[in-house]
């Protein structure tokens, strides 16, 4: 069990997210701010290793308008070595990395313009991982989309662009359970159309259920999940206070934590934390685990055996 967080450090001084205004295109532009990115991206790695994090969510952002048709630079080649060295780092630290494209990216929209635009982001996700040539383990997460008024014919959308995706994109996609408007149920019947994995929010979970205990879900979620997979991946937050249903916490509940583990027992899963301090309350969730048996502590000695 590897416990993360997303995207950004807040306890460090750049982002790997800088972007650009689309009017600012140009290929230098997009040089150095890539390069700025995949620097503070190390800086991140680092920091995690020396704290004993181990699992992390690369931003979106890391190449700005990577699938945007203006972009021609063949950024791919120009930082290869950079995308190979970090990989090796990951590797070798066994850090496990996820990446989540935003909203805007829907399989089962029925405008087929959107539907290549989505695919097309979707490409970039998973060719960020390739070329730091991670291994299936490493996964791209996607909500499952809009109903647009019917479901059964949305997810029978979803079902029918995902048998069109490429080897390399169907290998490291997993679907996740909303707030809104599926659940986890509803991942699972997709699961059972297509094979793929489905990763478990548990926060959306509590809101949007069809009155199944977590508890009792964690098995059937847990079985889509192949050996070279990887161990599944669960996110976790809780609600922040006085705002609309679904926000997420600022720092950890640690009460609500303890409960989590404890309800999860014994099924073992990595920890995407989604709550807004990021490092800070993965750091707490660390001390919280420090006695779960189930939780990853890196080997005395890198490349020896846990």
């Amino acid at each position: 069990m590897r416990i993360g967080y997303p995207c950004l450090n807040r306890s460090l001084s750049c982002s790997p997210a800088r972007t650009f205004r689309l009017a600012s295109w140009s290929d230098e532009r997009l040089s150095e701010t890539v390069t700025a990115n995949l620097s503070c991206l190390e800086n991140i790695l680092s920091y995690n290793i020396a704290h004993g994090l181990f699992f992390f969510r690369i931003t979106s952002d890391l190449v700005p308008f990577a699938s945007h048709p203006v972009n021609t630079f063949p950024w791919k080649e120009h930082f290869s070595a950079e995308f190979r060295r970090m990989g090796e780092f990951i590797r070798s630290h066994r850090i496990r990395i996820s990446m989540h494209p935003d909203q805007f990216v829907l399989l089962n929209t029925p405008d087929p313009r959107i539907l290549e635009r989505s695919i097309a982001d979707l490409r970039y996700h998973v060719q960020i991982l390739d070329l730091m040539e991670l291994d299936a383990p490493a996964k791209v997460q996607l909500h499952v989309g809009g109903v647009y008024r019917d479901k059964p014919a949305a997810i029978d959308r979803f079902v029918n662009a995902y048998d069109l995706l490429e080897k390399s994109v169907l290998k490291r996609l997993v679907i996740e359970n909303d707030e809104r408007l599926y659940c986890v149920s509803d991942c699972l019947a997709i699961h059972e159309r297509t094979s793929i994995p489905v990763l478990l929010d548990v926060f959306h979970h509590s809101i949007n259920n069809n009155h199944e205990r977590f508890g009792n879900l964690l098995e059937r979620v847990n079985a889509t999940w192949k050996n070279s997979d990887g161990i599944p991946m669960v996110d976790y937050s809780s609600q922040l206070q006085g705002r609309r249903a679904g926000a997420h916490a600022d720092h950890i509940d640690p009460e609500d934590f303890r409960s989590f583990l404890d309800a999860s027992m014994p099924f073992d899963f990595d920890i995407m934390l989604e709550i807004k301090d990021k490092e800070k309350s993965a750091l707490a969730a660390l001390s919280i685990a420090k006695n779960d048996p189930r939780l990853y502590r890196a080997p005395t000695k890198i490349g020896s055996d846990p």
